[in-house]
């Protein structure tokens, strides 16, 4: 991380939840706040598990995850 005010600090941050508003958040209604906290769960296990990502040779962080070589 950089010095404060660096822009580039945040921007992984700033590029999921922009994912996650297009990709769910403006698609729905929530009725109560418990319904808007499963359907965050929800999609973030969805992310992580099965959604492709073009950055890791469109495979799954999941996926990438346990295809990296074990560190000891």
């Amino acid at each position: 991380m950089g010095a404060t005010g660096i822009c580039w600090d945040n921007s992984p941050a700033e590029s999921f939840w922009s994912t996650f508003k297009h990709e769910q958040y403006y698609r729905h209604v929530y009725a109560t706040k418990a319904e808007l906290v499963a359907a965050v769960d929800k999609w973030v296990r969805f992310y992580n598990s099965v959604r492709r990502h073009s950055a890791i040779g469109m495979v799954s962080p999941d996926v990438y995850e346990r295809s990296l070589p074990a560190v000891a």
